[in-house]
């Protein structure tokens, strides 16, 4: 917290003399600090699986929301972005100030209908300009294993702008609860899917398929358990042989 509130006041200052992909790259060493201080501190480290699988372009990336890790390495898990987030983040001093800067499209999420015209102009508009847009469909975290229906903006985004959806899926959840402050050592799995096609189709289906994908790969996935040692067989009696 204490690196975030200084930074953002850096942050804050350099961006007037900064175009976007400078702060962008100014987010991003925001974020690989804190990360690296994860590593160190809670044994906590991540893998990414599937980069390959980003499309050429700019487009709509869906991400799985459990914990506050992936609002913090969005920044490095994908190009320059801006993202969806509830407005009242901007009232922060400085903090809010920085993400005002970075161009997040700032809803009300109690505005129902009017928020999701607000992503859809102003998404076309950051797409036009060449970001990509990230957005938390289920709006809220969740716990591990659960989920909620997801938002329509993203999938009405991309059938709009003829963009693909871009599914991300992890297991954040698992390691760093959205309640409390102890998390658990391991590797977080972040897996980047196929992009699916939104022009041309129905959104509601568009998103079913998003959100299908994501929630079958955020399961935990801790690995193999160790294989047991063998069991020593006892030495023969060679007495009882003859």
């Amino acid at each position: 917290m204490l690196w975030t509130f200084f930074y953002a006041i850096f942050f804050v200052v350099a961006s007037i003399f900064l175009p976007f992909r400078g702060r962008f790259a100014l987010a991003r060493v925001w974020a690989r600090v804190i990360l690296a201080v994860l590593r160190w501190t809670c044994r906590l480290d991540y893998r990414v699986e599937g980069r390959e699988r980003l499309p050429p372009g700019n487009h709509i990336a869906l991400i799985k929301h459990s914990s506050s890790w992936e609002t913090i390495a969005q920044a490095l898990l994908l190009p320059p972005h801006v993202w969806v987030l509830k407005r009242e983040l901007i009232w922060i001093p400085f903090v809010g100030w920085g993400i005002r800067q970075l161009r997040a499209i700032a809803v009300d999420r109690g505005a129902g209908p009017a928020a999701v015209r607000d992503v859809i102009e102003q998404g076309k508009a950051r797409l036009a300009e060449g970001e990509w847009i990230v957005i938390f469909p289920e709006g809220t975290r969740m716990p591990p294993g659960e989920t909620r229906k997801y938002g329509i903006s993203g999938a009405l985004l991309a059938a709009e702008s003829g963009r693909l959806i871009v599914p991300v899926a992890h297991d954040s959840g698992y390691y760093w609860p959205r309640r409390g402050l102890w998390k658990k050592p391991g590797t977080i799995r972040v897996i980047i899917g196929p992009a699916i096609v939104a022009a041309g189709r129905n959104p509601r289906e568009v998103n079913a398929e998003a959100q299908s994908w994501i929630e079958e790969h955020s399961t935990h996935s801790p690995g193999p358990a160790p294989t047991p040692a063998p069991t020593p067989t006892p030495a023969k009696d060679h007495r009882e042989e003859t």
